[in-house]
């Protein structure tokens, strides 16, 4: 691991302790979650590795791309009891030099397609380039 990365990681002992939650949402995600996670998995997206369920210092983040330093939100009604400790994460992420991308639940289900399209741009915008095959946002039936 390089040296510079070591800091988007989570601690060996703090992550035996968000092990757990982690690996609760990975298999219980949110209907937003799972739907998204369709999208994403499997390198669909540009030739691009997300990851699920994250551990970033001592957050876990819904989805996390180590290639584009993007890390994406969706989020659900409690985040607007939790603006506040959403501000604290999206500063230290902010730190880090990751980019995020935050979408509401409702977005995510009734526009999935808006939305990678948003997360396509960002990933443009920032310069990653192409996977070895060319790949770009794959050709949608929806």
């Amino acid at each position: 691991m390089r040296k510079q990365d070591e800091r988007w990681h989570t601690n060996p002992d703090l992550w035996e302790k968000l092990k757990t939650i982690a690996r609760e949402k990975r298999h219980k995600p949110t209907e937003a979650e799972n739907l998204l996670w369709q999208e994403l998995r499997r390198h669909q997206l540009r030739g691009l590795n997300f990851r699920r369920q994250h551990g970033i210092g001592q957050f876990i983040v819904d989805f996390y791309c180590r290639k584009a330093k993007l890390v994406i939100e969706v989020d659900g009604p409690i985040h607007q009891y939790k603006a506040e400790e959403d501000a604290i994460r999206q500063e230290y992420l902010k730190s880090l030099e990751l980019k995020v991308l935050r979408f509401p639940n409702d977005a995510v289900l009734n526009k999935v397609d808006e939305v990678i399209k948003r997360i396509d741009y960002r990933l443009v915008e920032s310069g990653v380039p192409l996977s070895a095959s060319g790949e770009r946002v794959r050709e949608r039936g929806r």
